[in-house]
């Protein structure tokens, strides 16, 4: 059936809910390239500022799923994905998957790139030399097959739909907007063949979602939307105040992977990824309660079972898994410029996004759809919110192959943290857990 794409703009613009049918037609003719990009930015701008009811959100995954093929995996695989809302400096998913694959979990990965102001997982992997993320179907199983898990980019097949309007939030200022999260995590994780699925949503200064309220929203929609399509979903709320970890940065995230994996002591990080790795077994039912999902995890880790998993995956993937070895094989920046406190005090809030901005001025991450990434440059950054810091103390560093954008990027970081005179109290990794 034919409709206009003007009316059904103007329809959503004021508040009405399209149908089934108009929302196949206007996705499948913008993926056919019937439709512009310029009226499919109006539209998601409109839905944007108009929201969504549940059953349009639902519908919209049911559209975005149904343009292209399902992956299926044997019942018995009891498959089991985690998505993150994305963050600044979160690597977590390149330690979990060979964490819980190492306990026995399956896990089918279709992860995406950079987003606004938050790294994209397939980029830090790209960052191995030789590491590909572009696979078919059948290559996709038989990694999983032989490893337990796979993280791919979407193929022209899968959800294209989604891989195309993805894309296309990012430039056109809708990254934000609830229903279409829903559905670009909900299509792609369901046509993937995950039979169950944690949620990391992240809350924060350093996250699309600012506050707990408007995430409880999210994670209703993501979970009623789980139900409709047989996905059973548990949500983790984590905070995103703090950039997770030391490192931000596509490379410099692998070498602060491969440290955690070989027993590295790194708190945030260690209490989100247990915290996820426990919800993933439960879920998939390798573990029947919290204390035998913590000790398996526990015991791959210490063992190095974990860290042989993720040589593995790398190896399948076609990547040199020397650099769990020798991490100077992954790309090394020209400078690396200290961060020097300019007052003393304790930390009460650090934006995190300005910082992940920050990041994309020194090619970290992508400023348009075909910035091309500076796979070495990025951060070290060691301070959280409730640290003391003196004066002149070196409180991170800037990895980057050009000094005055550098230290532009280092006067972005430091107008980041607000200092205050008064004793600040840390702040907790995991806010709530949903299910």
């Amino acid at each position: 059936m034919e409709f206009n794409p003007v009316e059904l703009i103007i329809k959503k613009k004021t508040g009405k809910e399209l149908t089934q049918e108009e929302l196949e037609f206007f996705v499948n003719s913008y993926i056919n390239d019937e439709i512009p990009e310029y009226q499919m930015s109006a539209l998601l701008m409109a839905i944007y500022f108009q929201d969504m009811k549940i059953e349009e959100v639902q519908t919209l995954t049911k559209v975005y799923i149904d343009s292209g093929k399902h992956i299926t995996f044997p019942a018995t695989y009891k498959t089991v994905d985690k998505h993150s809302t994305g963050g600044v400096g979160d690597k977590i998913t390149i330690m979990l998957a060979p964490i819980v694959a190492a306990c026995g979990g399956k896990i089918p990965m279709i992860s995406g790139r950079g987003l606004g102001h938050t790294g994209g997982t397939l980029d830090k992997l790209e960052s191995i030399p030789g590491f590909r993320t572009n696979f078919n179907d059948f290559e996709f199983k038989k990694i999983i097959e032989k490893v337990g898990f796979s993280i791919i980019s979407q193929s022209e097949e899968l959800v294209p739909a989604d891989r195309r309007i993805y894309a296309l939030r990012d430039v056109s200022g809708t990254v934000e907007s609830l229903p279409l999260i829903t559905a670009s995590i909900m299509s792609k994780k369901i046509a993937e063949g995950a039979q169950n699925l944690v949620i990391d949503l992240k809350i924060g200064t350093g996250a699309f979602i600012k506050d707990l309220k408007t995430g409880e929203k999210l994670a209703d929609l993501l979970i009623k939307t789980g139900e409709k399509f047989g996905q059973k979903v548990t949500v983790v709320f984590s905070n995103m105040n703090s950039p997770l970890g030391g490192y931000i940065g596509n490379a410099l995230e692998i070498k602060e992977t491969i440290e955690y994996l070989k027993g590295k002591d790194i708190p945030d990080i260690d209490v989100l990824t247990k915290t996820l790795a426990v919800e993933m077994l439960l879920l998939s039912e390798v573990a029947e309660s919290e204390s035998e999902a913590m000790n398996m995890i526990q015991e791959v880790i210490n063992s190095g079972k974990a860290l042989k998993y993720f040589k593995n995956f790398i190896e399948q993937q076609g990547g040199d898994p020397e650099v769990c070895e020798n991490t100077s094989l992954l790309p090394q920046a020209e400078y690396k410029i200290p961060i020097i406190s300019k007052r003393s005090g304790w930390i009460s809030l650090i934006n995190s996004q300005q910082i992940g901005y920050a990041m994309v001025d020194i090619g970290a991450g992508r400023k348009t759809l075909d910035s091309k990434l500076d796979y070495s440059s990025g951060a070290y950054l060691t301070k959280k919110i409730g640290d003391k810091i003196s004066i002149n103390e070196t409180i991170g560093y800037v990895y980057c192959n050009d000094k005055k954008t550098g230290n532009l990027c280092i006067t972005k970081i430091l107008k980041s943290y607000k200092i205050t005179d008064k004793k600040v109290q840390k702040e907790n990794t995991i806010l709530k857990i949903l299910k």
